[in-house]
Formats: C-alpha cells, sequence, structure tokens
C-alpha cells in the first residue's frame, strides 16, 4: 500500500484502543491513518477477559454480533484467596444493571483483527508492518517542545514522512509515543506475565478463576474451541526464576497453587507461554500539542482485574470525543484543546485506579487478603466487587467506608 502523506489524524497501534479511536473518528469524517508493526491476526499477551461493559463499546463499534461466535461467555468471576477461602461475583447479580449477563472471553488474535477490518471498512488507511521512528516537529517559530505535525515512519525498507493533525499513540505497554512525547514512569509493585493458551484444562466453568499466592496470581478462563487462557503473574522477583526457561518456570508456578495442580495437561500447549512486563508504567504527558495518548500508552497498573481491553475502549471513546471537537475547529491542535480528554480521563478512570491498586497492594499481605474474601463473599458483596472491576458499577461502591469495613470487620 502506497504510505498516505497526509492526514486529520495518525493512530500508532492498532490494538482495542487504536483501533476503537480510528473508528470512531473515521466515521466521524475525519482522515484516519493507522499503523502497526504487526500483520493482523497476530497473538498478544493479554488476559483475554471481558466483562458486559467491554461489550458495549463494542455493540457501538459494530463489531459485537461478529464477535461472539468466536469466544465463550462469561457470568463473573471467581477469586480464591490464599488459605483457600473464595468468592464469585456475577454480571447479573451486581448493584447496577450491566449491558447484558454475560461478558466474553476470546482471544486477542480474533479480536483485534475483527477490529482491524472494522477500521478498514470505516474507510482508515491501515498500514501494517510499518513502525514509528520519530515523531515530526514544527521547530518554526516553536519556544520549548515543539508542536508535533505528524511521524517519520518506516515500512519494510521504505521510510517516509506522515502529516498529520494530530497523532494519536495507541502502541501498548512499551510505547515509543510516549517515550518520544516524555517518558515513562515505572512504580511498584512490579509484576510480569506469562500467558498461555492450553487444551484440555480440566474444570473450567462459567466464570474466569482467580487464584491469589505468596508473590503471583494465576488467571483461568476459557476462550472457546476448547482453548482456555492460563496466565501467571508474578513480582519480578519471583519472575527472575523464568530466566532460561519460561515455559518450566510457568507449568512450576501452576503447580504451585492447590486449586489448580494437576488441571493444566503438559501436553495441551496450544500456543507457547508468552511473556510481558514490567507493569506499573505511566506517561508523563498524556497530551501534548498534537499528541495524545490511549490505552497502556497512558497507564498500565495491573491486569488482575482483567478489565484492560474495556479501559482501552472506554479510552478511545474519550479520545475520540475530544478530538471530533479539537479536529472541528480551525488551525492546530493545541494541548489547550485536548485538556478535556485528560480531565474526561481522570473523571472515567481515578475511582478505578484506585480499586486496582488497593487490589495489587492487598495481595502483598496474603493473610488479609484472604479474610477480606471470605468477608465478602459471607456477606454478599462480591458481585458488587466484580461489577466495580467489570467498569459497570462506580467505583465509589467499593471505597465507602462500609464496604472497606465490611473486609476486615
Amino acid at each position: 500500500m502506497t504510505l498516505p502523506r497526509a492526514s486529520d489524524a495518525l493512530v500508532v497501534g492498532l490494538g482495542p484502543a487504536g483501533a476503537a479511536a480510528a473508528i470512531r473518528l473515521s466515521r466521524a469524517g475525519f482522515r484516519v491513518v493507522a499503523i502497526d508493526r504487526a500483520v493482523f491476526p497476530r497473538d498478544k499477551v493479554c488476559s483475554e477477559y471481558m466483562s458486559p461493559e467491554a461489550l458495549r463499546h463494542l455493540d457501538e463499534l459494530g463489531v459485537l454480533g461478529e464477535l461472539e461466535p468466536r469466544g465463550m461467555p462469561l457470568h463473573g468471576a471467581t477469586v480464591i484467596g490464599p488459605r483457600g477461602n473464595a468468592l464469585t461475583g456475577l454480571f447479573r447479580e451486581a448493584s447496577v444493571p450491566p449491558f447484558r449477563p454475560t461478558g466474553l472471553s476470546l482471544s486477542r488474535r480474533e479480536l483485534d483483527a475483527v477490529l482491524v477490518d472494522a477500521a478498514r471498512r470505516s474507510g482508515v488507511a491501515v498500514l501494517e508492518r510499518t513502525r514509528l521512528l520519530a515523531l515530526l516537529r514544527d521547530t518554526v517559530g516553536a519556544g520549548g517542545s515543539p508542536p508535533v505535525i505528524g511521524a517519520v515512519v518506516q515500512q519494510d525498507s521504505k521510510i517516509e514522512e506522515i502529516r498529520a493533525r494530530v497523532v494519536v499513540g495507541a502502541d501498548g505497554l512499551h510505547s515509543i509515543t510516549s517515550r518520544l512525547l516524555g517518558g515513562r514512569r515505572h512504580g511498584v509493585p512490579r509484576r510480569y506475565a506469562f500467558v498461555a493458551h492450553v487444551r484440555g484444562v480440566g474444570g473450567v466453568g462459567r466464570t474466569a478463576e482467580m487464584h491469589v499466592g505468596r508473590g503471583a496470581y494465576l488467571g483461568i478462563n476459557g476462550i472457546g474451541g476448547g482453548i482456555t487462557n492460563v496466565a501467571v503473574v508474578a513480582s519480578a522477583r519471583r519472575a527472575a526464576g523464568a530466566r532460561g526457561d519460561a515455559e518450566e518456570f510457568w507449568f512450576r508456578t501452576l503447580e504451585s497453587f492447590p486449586a489448580v495442580s494437576g488441571r493444566v495437561p503438559r501436553d495441551g500447549l496450544a500456543r507457547p507461554v508468552l511473556a510481558s512486563g514490567p507493569f506499573a508504567a505511566w506517561s508523563r504527558r498524556v497530551v501534548a500539542d498534537g499528541a495524545l495518548l490511549v490505552g497502556d500508552a497512558a497507564d498500565f497498573f495491573d491486569p488482575f482485574t482483567g478489565e484492560g481491553i474495556c479501559a482501552a475502549l472506554r479510552g478511545a471513546e474519550l479520545a475520540a470525543r475530544t478530538l471530533g471537537t479539537a479536529l472541528g475547529a480551525p488551525g492546530p491542535v493545541t494541548s489547550e484543546s485536548l485538556l478535556a480528554y485528560r480531565q474526561a480521563r481522570r473523571r472515567a478512570f481515578l475511582g478505578k485506579w484506585a480499586v486496582e491498586r488497593m487490589i495489587g497492594w492487598g495481595m502483598l499481605a496474603p493473610a488479609l487478603f484472604d479474610r477480606a474474601i471470605g468477608r465478602l463473599e459471607r456477606r454478599g458483596l462480591a458481585h458488587t466487587l466484580v461489577g466495580v472491576t467489570g467498569d459497570f458499577v462506580p467505583a465509589r461502591e467499593v471505597l465507602r467506608p462500609g464496604f472497606l469495613a465490611a473486609m476486615v470487620v
């Protein structure tokens, strides 16, 4: 495909955040170019778990009907603590009615390819095997940090400039766009994920499973076709044991969890173990003159809640709304014109960020975490927690003093 020389928006990265932003902007009438280093379909490290709220976004994008037959419906989540206490939260029992009573577990290989095809159908110029080399900046009369006016990209051996009124960085956890705009900050706890697809996993039900242990936790959920996503997330210290043989580390960690031991057959790997991390990363600048970050490129804390896809789709919705206004006005897209996006992200995600951090830090105290799980289950509050992590129940329902007290008193 001939590389376009100009666009209203250049989207870097075609995961759920980038594809959804590109679709929304193109449908609003803007010229959109979207690039990705990969060729779709491709595999991706992910929990591959979506709540009903994520499905609402996919329905708005017009792809839900195509995706449903390819995945497995999920009714909620079950969390098993280090000492055996467990809770099960069902979407349909939450205090706020969800978009639908079930979520969906689906391979990212399927999800991302469908979204990329939808972007093409929406009029987006999709460029695969194309990577970002540098951001173009307008240095004429500029002081401080010059505004972004496009990017230098490489497709195979061809290097070109693509001019754009705005560059949307959606290039994931290790975002090049973020580093070029101002860099990334990394915090604690530092964790790494090791994820495989497996045939023949025993006892897989209609809820996603989360097993919490010392220095690691596991996620298990069927993704359709007899395949199960099995994810190990380990602290940096424990993950050091994966050097040289990630697969053996993955199996060894699975067997250290009593409720999982013996359920995952060694001869059942349908896809090799893939690794990603470290997590707990934030971009120093989410908006700049001529640029904006969305999805994991903006921030990534921890996959325990399994709702990275939903957050990506919600972030794309917020970005497209602000960009629609900014691009619809004459003149350059300034950081001031994008402040509404930064503020909307804060309103949409601040409570959820607090809940994610509370859970992430709580796992470092296994006895307390296990006790909290048991109390929430006995008091009928598990559905609320799962609704909050599923992004359709307001986070304040978990952060209110009465709920917090119920976990420990």
